[in-house]
């Protein structure tokens, strides 16, 4: 846990506002999965998820596994965590595993903005991009037991005394969690210099901090937290989507009068140096995982927006995406 300097944050959230909602969902398949959608399942893949446990990057990847080997689309898929730095020891191990095949992890705007911050020698671009899968609006969250019962409850307070009110991500600077609120916190009118934003490594270590009443809200994709959402410990004050979230009883922002849109996005990249047939058996796996009727329902069940593109499609998506936090961080003196 550490406190952002949040002058800096307003600025990267002001330089990096829509990159979120980069490229839509196209579902066209690249010509690397073509030539490998004929080929058998997939053994011995394993997934890394480079955050903790329970989180986003987590959640997704374990649905994705499931999916995979119930489909009989791959068998006996592996998923591990290796956190740290945001993101970026994870992202380390993948550059560092060149030409392996079997290999892949899920990853995330997050973790592009903490390959700078942190000074990671490894880069996304290093990688071989497979595929965007989804994107996901953010929620603003409280404690069953916080005095906001709405979002105009909370803008209400936080206006008054900004620095007061611990603001609680899963993300390292340039990622999701913190440019949600920084974007929230300008449009309400709250001086961003005065937030008190509070970074954790991903959701999975969020979590405790909200249930466990440590912060004045948290910021994050409701996916992470629909259990805790459902029982009723975790309250949704509003979302950040177009429309609202399906089995989420919370209004969006601008159904409140907040002039703001946000979404996250999540894809998977391979190790750098794979061959031209493993990436083609990867990305065709993925799409035959996309077609099915179950990644259909965990699209719904996890309130995720299909965001399916692959190969040359997922590279341009990304290389975008890193150029544009590379520049901003870069003019911050935090790249």
């Amino acid at each position: 846990m550490r406190q952002i300097r949040a002058l800096r944050i307003a600025a990267v959230a002001a330089g990096i506002a829509l990159m979120a909602t980069g490229c839509g969902a196209t579902g066209k398949s690249s010509p690397a999965a073509s030539s490998g959608a004929a080929a058998g399942p997939l053994t011995g893949l394993q997934i890394l998820v480079p955050n903790t446990a329970g989180g986003g990057y987590d959640t997704t990847a374990r649905v994705a596994a499931k999916v995979l080997d119930d489909e009989k689309i791959a068998t006996n898929t592996e998923v591990f965590n290796l956190a740290g730095a945001g993101g970026t020891v994870g992202l380390a191990r993948i550059v560092n595993e060149k030409g392996n095949g079997d290999l892949a992890m899920l990853m995330g705007l997050g973790v592009v903005g903490a390959s700078y911050t942190n000074k990671s020698q490894s880069k996304l671009t290093d990688t071989t991009p497979l595929a965007k899968l989804i994107e996901e609006p953010g929620a603003i969250m409280v404690n069953k037991a916080s005095p906001y019962k709405t979002i105009d409850d909370l803008v209400k307070a936080w206006k008054a005394d900004p620095a007061s009110i611990a603001v609680g991500g899963g993300s390292s600077p340039g990622g999701p969690d913190h440019l949600l609120p920084m974007q929230l916190a300008g449009a309400v009118g709250i001086d961003a210099t005065k937030v008190n934003y509070v970074a954790y490594d991903g959701g999975g270590d969020l979590l405790p901090a909200i249930l466990g009443n440590k912060l004045g809200f948290a910021a994050s994709g409701a996916g992470e937290y629909l259990k805790q959402i459902e029982s009723g410990e975790v309250r949704v004050l509003a979302t950040s989507g177009e429309k609202r979230l399906d089995g989420v009883d919370a209004p969006t922002l601008k159904e409140s009068g907040i002039d703001l849109v946000f979404s996250n996005w999540r894809g998977v990249v391979a190790p750098p140096g794979i061959s031209d047939a493993d990436k083609a058996k990867l990305i065709g796996a993925l799409e035959k995982m996309h077609g099915t009727d179950a990644w259909k329902e965990a699209l719904k069940t996890n309130s995720w927006t299909d965001a399916f593109i692959t190969g040359d499609g997922f590279k341009t998506f990304l290389t975008e995406q890193d150029k544009r936090v590379a520049d901003v961080l870069t003019k911050l003196g935090l790249a």
